[in-house]
């Protein structure tokens, strides 16, 4: 029962009158052998993790910095008074939530690789922020986790969550992905819109490099993680209003593929281009290693 393509899923769960919940825990269960309390159960723990993380990032009490980033999620959820909303309380939200992941990361907390370390700050950004805006219970939010796993293993499989090989389309990309396909599923979305809202957020970030400062897992890591929630939120709201994917998922995922092999090496995650070999971005880098953290003539 095993497939690769969203397509054949979908095919299938048609003919065997199957939800997309059942068909992701039967196929987990196929693929390891666990069952289907184990996998709540594990998935359990994984959203307690992230809820913690996220608490940990907005303490203002704990620390959350690395070597460039840190604590600036508070300044979303504690704005000065009198301060306006541009993008009003759901996005901000969001945005502070996936700041606040990232932060504990940078600072070597304890987070969710979802699907990766640097993207990290996506799904359970939005996982929240959609349960304290509806109200849903964890059992909801376990079930939307099943679904982003499977968006996940497809892309995986067809392309890659890999920065250093596919950009940070490859990571931020899918992990927008996967939260965009949690929530249209948490909101009665059928499987046809959750594949297409996957699909619209690839198309949103296709093309994204990856180019971190001194090679570090923070800028400007961090802030695509923002608009990575940001794109899940609104591509959620565009295929639950009846909006569909022109291209849909498989090829999307194609070609993200294709265009991920097309970056040339110096925008896949080496640190040797894009923001990375700015004047900004190299004095981070000899204030932080003294220098290159390859050899001396890589640029």
């Amino acid at each position: 029962m095993k497939f690769n393509k969203a397509s054949d899923i979908i095919k299938y769960m048609k003919e065997e009158n199957l939800g997309l919940f059942e068909y992701a825990l039967v196929h987990e269960y196929e693929l390891t052998g666990r069952t289907k309390e184990d996998i709540e159960t594990y998935l359990e723990h994984v959203w307690t993790v992230m809820k913690e993380a996220i608490a940990k990032g907005l303490d203002p009490d704990i620390e959350t910095k690395g070597k460039i980033i840190g604590n600036e999620s508070l300044k979303l959820m504690n704005p000065d008074k009198g301060q306006r909303s541009v993008s009003g309380k759901t996005m901000r939200k969001a945005i502070a939530y996936a700041l606040a992941m990232m932060e504990v990361n940078a600072s070597m907390g304890k987070i969710v690789a979802s699907p990766t370390a640097g993207s990290c700050g996506v799904l359970p950004a939005v996982l929240l922020t959609i349960q304290e805006r509806f109200k849903l219970e964890d059992e909801m939010i376990i079930k939307g986790l099943v679904v982003a796993n499977l968006a996940g293993e497809l892309i995986a499989h067809t392309a890659s969550l890999s920065g250093a090989r596919g950009g940070c389309q490859a990571e931020v990309g899918s992990a927008s992905a996967m939260a965009s396909a949690a929530v249209v599923y948490m909101l009665d979305g059928n499987p046809d819109q959750v594949f297409d809202a996957a699909a619209i957020c690839f198309k949103n970030l296709m093309g994204l490099v990856c180019d971190p400062i001194a090679g570090l897992v923070e800028s400007p890591c961090a802030k695509r993680n923002t608009i990575g929630a940001a794109n899940a939120l609104i591509c959620a709201e565009m295929v639950l209003a009846g909006i569909p994917s022109i291209v849909p998922f498989d090829e999307v995922v194609e070609a993200m593929y294709r265009v991920g092999k097309a970056l040339p090496v110096s925008l896949r995650e080496t640190s040797l281009g894009g923001l990375a070999i700015t004047q900004t971005g190299e004095d981070y880098q000899e204030q932080i290693f003294g220098g290159c953290t390859v050899c001396s003539n890589c640029k």
